[in-house]
């Protein structure tokens, strides 16, 4: 009688757990379609009636579109097992489009020109704000100047980039002081704040950069990673790597950093407070 009970009981959770990861799921698509309503003022449009789950959203002055939510098929994909997977297309530059297919959640654009727009799982595999960070991106590549004025668009000042060792051992190389050429991120400009999140096993923001230089040509290619362009930065402030741990980072709304993506103020506020950080640059 204990094995029956214990059994059902092991499929209740299996259920509730299904249940609870669909949810997610939806949430997520929810929380776009409310994200750009609220930002943008764009309402889905559903454009085919042979795919009537497929929704667009799409500039009103120049109906260019920004992104494309649909409900796909696992294996036209490449994706193993069966069933179909929300997933959604947004114009991507060909720097950040290097980056992201590199990580877990990201594909080849679907359907769509695979040199500028890129794919998003939206299975919970790639975070609310990473998926906020590209959508963004993808509405400034696509509108005109006069929708940006009118929109108040601001690009972000202070960014958190990755540094993955696989590819550069910058914990080796970078010191207070000294500058370096880094991967050019798309909308980072002169004068910005680059702090720099070494990936494992550090896990942990490491230093603060000042932004000297942008798109200074170069050609670099190893594995899946493609770089075109760079910057150069001078390195601020060096950080322990126990302070700033991706644990303590969650707390603040930063779960994961995958690409460039601003620096929250709350954030920026605790690292300031922490090692007397107001520095003049």
């Amino acid at each position: 009688m204990l094995r029956k009970i214990s059994f059902r009981c092991s499929i209740k959770r299996q259920i509730n757990k299904i249940g609870k990861n669909n949810m997610a799921k939806q949430d997520l698509k929810r929380h776009i379609f409310d994200y750009v309503l609220t930002q943008y003022g764009s309402e889905a449009e559903y454009l085919w009636k042979s795919y009537p789950d497929f929704a667009v959203f799409r500039h009103q002055d120049n109906r260019k579109w920004y992104a494309i939510v649909m409900n796909v098929e696992k294996e036209k994909l490449g994706l193993a097992g069966s069933g179909k997977i929300n997933v959604m297309n947004v114009k991507c530059s060909p720097e950040m489009l290097s980056l992201f297919l590199a990580q877990e959640g990201f594909l080849p654009a679907y359907h769509m020109n695979k040199s500028h727009w890129l794919t998003i799982r939206l299975d919970g595999s790639v975070d609310k704000e990473t998926v906020c960070f590209l959508l963004n991106g993808s509405f400034d590549l696509t509108a005109t100047k006069q929708v940006k004025k009118k929109l108040g668009i601001m690009r972000y000042s202070e960014w958190i980039v990755p540094a993955n060792p696989k590819y550069y051992d910058v914990e080796n190389e970078l010191h207070e002081g000294k500058e370096i050429f880094w991967k050019q991120s798309n909308n980072v400009d002169v004068d910005d704040i680059v702090y720099i999140y070494v990936t494992e096993p550090t896990a942990a923001i490491r230093y603060k950069c000042l932004v000297l230089e942008v798109n200074i040509p170069y050609k670099y290619r190893h594995e899946e990673l493609q770089i075109k362009r760079v910057m150069k930065i001078r390195c601020l402030k060096e950080y322990d790597r126990k302070l700033f741990t991706r644990d303590k980072m969650a707390q603040f709304g930063v779960s994961a950093v995958r690409g460039p993506r601003h620096m929250p103020y709350s954030l920026k506020r605790e690292i300031d407070n922490l090692t007397n950080d107001e520095v003049s640059v």
